[in-house]
């Protein structure tokens, strides 16, 4: 370990890193890392994404990147990047597949040797954020990220709920995880956190409300906020469109946009 934080590599140039977790599938957690990382570039700020969801790749498609090539340089695989000045950069195992639709059958060994490699061998360069997606739950590809980057000090997880009880119930034990891992919790998001009618802007709590907050309050750890079901940031998504950048009047980027403030005020060092 002591030879690794040594030797950074192709992660000597990221200053901090993120790693957004949950406890169950289906809460919006890749929704969350790519609007977090599109929201902290924004915001001026180098922007790296490492998608070790290998079982579910989405964030190629939900940043419009789906069918783009990864290359070989001479420090390893070369990030897809989605602009071009060549800040804000991704990488993900749906560069790798021949189909988009092709499934991802493979063990844990070679899910972990994959994790490892994405790792050691992606040359991110100067980064000032790399914001990492990971799979659902506390699995074998969790223990593999979260022992893959201690050497480089992550700067901790941010763990997305749903407000209903069996989502924050899961999303408890995912704490539990980041406990026993030694992993500082940074904060919580309660993603779909109601609905802001587009006609009269009533919020309406179809999931019930409020189960991230209070969990947040009985665990210790920094509530970051809530975001909202929005229509506008589903069809960003699906069509592969920078929802920060085209929607700047939406309940949901309000909310984004306060999280990745609140992630930059507690950023322990100043950044250029």
């Amino acid at each position: 370990m002591e030879a690794a934080a040594a030797e950074p590599g192709n992660l000597a140039g990221v200053r901090h890193i993120i790693l957004v977790l949950s406890g169950k599938g289906g809460v919006g957690k890749s929704t969350i890392s790519t609007e977090l990382a599109l929201a902290l570039h924004h915001a001026g700020k180098k922007v790296g994404i490492l998608d070790v969801d290998l079982c579910g790749p989405s964030i190629p498609r939900m940043l419009g990147a789906q069918g783009r090539a990864v290359h070989q340089c001479d420090r390893g695989w070369a990030p897809v990047f989605l602009d071009r000045e060549q800040s804000i950069s991704l990488m993900s195992v749906g560069f790798l597949l021949e189909k988009p639709d092709e499934a991802v059958v493979w063990r844990g060994p070679k899910k972990n040797a994959l994790i490892k490699q994405f790792v050691s061998d992606v040359a991110w360069g100067e980064l000032d954020f790399l914001v990492v997606d990971t799979p659902p739950g506390t699995s074998d590809e969790h223990m593999a990220t979260v022992e893959a980057l201690r050497p480089y000090q992550p700067l901790g997880a941010l763990v997305v709920t749903t407000p209903q009880a069996v989502s924050v119930g899961d999303v408890r034990r995912e704490l539990t995880f980041c406990r026993k891992t030694g992993l500082r919790v940074m904060g919580i998001v309660e993603n779909m956190s109601g609905f802001t009618c587009p006609h009269c802007a009533e919020c309406i709590s179809v999931f019930s409300r409020g189960g991230g907050e209070e969990l947040a309050r009985l665990a210790g750890v920094p509530f970051l906020g809530s975001v909202p079901l929005d229509p506008e940031l589903t069809r960003s998504l699906e069509e592969g469109h920078d929802f920060i950048q085209e929607f700047p009047g939406s309940p949901a980027f309000a909310a984004l946009s306060s999280i990745a403030q609140k992630i930059l005020d507690t950023t322990p060092m100043c950044l250029p």
